[in-house]
């Protein structure tokens, strides 16, 4: 008597052994953070290449000043900047406290350089910017390099506080006169 011969027949998707699944990747590719079946949007997909492209640059410091509280805006929803309450609560664009930011920037810069180069002079470099202050000497008349810079940057420095508070204080009677036009 014969045995019946067993044909294997193949069936798609039900495996042969119970031991043994067919494995499929993802034909597209996956999303960090994202779960295969969770389907990525344009927007979030564009966030982490410029992320990852940018993320450095963004992670520096930046200085702000108060009040100078602006959102990038390039075709994105504004939230809640474009709202009334914020256009309302915004302080309103102010020229000269922008011009003595900028130059206490720069005073900030000079006064750095100013550090530096008084590394390298003697102890008489007071001496000589007390008789610069008086009037009694003039940059001409300094010899030594290292001192003429030191004078000047010390100069600059001088100017450059003068002006800062100059316009500090013009936008402060300004401020003081919109609000007493407000209240009057």
């Amino acid at each position: 008597m014969r045995q019946p011969q067993l044909e294997e027949c193949e069936v798609e998707g039900v495996p042969v052994s119970p031991l043994l699944a067919e494995g499929r990747g993802n034909p597209y590719g996956s999303v960090p953070g994202l779960d295969d079946e969770e389907l990525a949007d344009v927007g979030e997909l564009e966030r982490q290449v410029l992320l990852q492209a940018w993320g450095p640059v963004l992670n520096l410091p930046a200085r702000c000043g108060k009040g100078s509280l602006k959102p990038a805006t390039a075709e994105v929803d504004f939230g809640a900047f474009a709202t009334v309450d914020f256009e309302r609560r915004r302080p309103e664009f102010d020229k000269a406290r922008y011009k003595a930011d900028r130059l206490s920037e720069k005073l900030r810069d000079v006064l750095i350089m100013l550090g530096i180069v008084k590394e390298r002079l003697p102890k008489a470099r007071d001496r000589v910017l007390k008789y610069l202050r008086m009037g009694v000497i003039r940059l001409e008349h300094i010899q030594n390099e290292d001192m003429l810079a030191f004078a000047r940057l010390y100069l600059k420095a001088k100017r450059l506080q003068k002006e800062i508070a100059e316009l500090r204080k013009a936008s402060w009677k300004r401020r003081q006169a919109k609000l007493a036009e407000v209240f009057a």
